[in-house]
């Protein structure tokens, strides 16, 4: 393994985590109960397996896909396609998942700008599309002739009309920069703070507080597409509760499912390559540990850059060795 700079956390596997790893893999090859999959990460190409997938068991279904793109995931390649051939293939994995999600479930799927448009037709053939998020994504390349892309969408949709939306989990403490006082001279909509002065905001479906995990960071992984964990957060405190099962068909490093656990509920995951299968299962047991979650603190999320939270430097069986890496110790 790579020697990192000491102040680079960024999580990764050696020969032999990934060899004891495997042993936990879980793969499903007969129609399954919601007992058999709950905690495991499936080692397998999605269309070879969701089928096998408990009807209407998902309470939360997160999906994010390879975009439309030419784009390497280790030993996986996904290339670019036509538009139409895309919708086609969104909808050939798509309207077999909905069928495993409960009729009170809600579906979120991560696109950029040119997948959105084929996943919110796919998404409106099947379900109630509530919202679209926007979530400014603040690295990407600059461009000469065209306007840098620095955003993503995440669009939100239900099965009926009766779904979960806790309103009040996802709601953002903001700075006050110009504090507004009534005629009293009492704080209006706002709190005065040893700290500072913050509002309570209602969550919108613009978010621009989000970081994406980079080296220095505890939940950062070499997987080129990474969810932040903050963004996942604020899916799952909005439409789950604790102990619903929350599922990712593309799961990759497992952020998904590392969120869930810290969060109380139960999940599960899909994922074809080993390394990330092998990687979720190693983040999966920090966060017996370390289950704090950046920009989210005793049950508020914060604006970025107002409350910052350190990860531990060791615990009983998951430690951080000489180069400031996560180990775990299987024995």
């Amino acid at each position: 393994m790579k020697e990192l700079a000491p102040r680079n956390r960024t999580i990764t596997l050696n020969k032999g985590e990934l060899s004891a790893l495997k042993h936990k893999f879980y793969k499903l090859e007969k129609m399954s109960s919601i007992d058999d999959i709950k905690g495991k990460v499936i080692c397998q190409d999605l269309f070879l397996c969701m089928h096998y997938l408990p009807e209407k068991s998902i309470d939360l279904l997160i999906v994010d896909p390879p975009y439309n793109l030419n784009k390497e995931f280790n030993e996986t390649r996904f290339k670019k396609m036509h538009f139409k051939d895309y919708y086609n293939w969104v909808d050939s994995w798509l309207s077999v998942l909905i069928s495993k999600v409960k009729d009170t479930g809600t579906i979120y799927v991560c696109c950029d700008w040119q997948s959105s448009s084929a996943i919110e037709m796919v998404l409106k053939k099947y379900l109630f599309v509530r919202n679209r998020i926007t979530w400014e994504r603040e690295k990407g390349r600059g461009a000469k002739t065209n306007w840098k892309n620095c955003s993503e969408d995440i669009w939100f949709a239900t099965k009926s009309k009766d779904y979960v939306f806790n309103v009040e989990d996802v709601k953002i403490t903001r700075r006050v920069i110009a504090p507004y006082r009534d005629e009293n001279g009492n704080p209006k909509d706002w709190k005065e703070t040893e700290n500072g002065n913050f509002r309570v905001s209602f969550p919108s479906n613009l978010w621009t507080d989000i970081t994406i995990p980079f080296w220095s960071m505890p939940e950062n992984t070499d997987h080129p597409t990474q969810k932040p964990e903050k963004l996942i957060a604020k899916l799952i405190l909005a439409s789950s509760n604790e102990g619903d099962l929350v599922f990712d068909p593309f799961c990759g490093s497992g952020t998904t499912l590392v969120v869930a656990k810290k969060l109380n509920r139960e999940f599960c995951g899909i994922e074809i390559d080993e390394y990330y299968c092998a990687l979720s299962l190693k983040r999966i047991e920090l966060a017996e540990i370390y289950n704090s979650i950046q920009g989210y603190h005793e049950g508020v999320f914060w604006e970025r850059n107002t409350l910052n939270k350190q990860a531990p430097k060791s615990s009983s069986n998951i430690e951080l060795n000489g180069d400031n890496q996560y180990e775990i110790n299987f024995g």
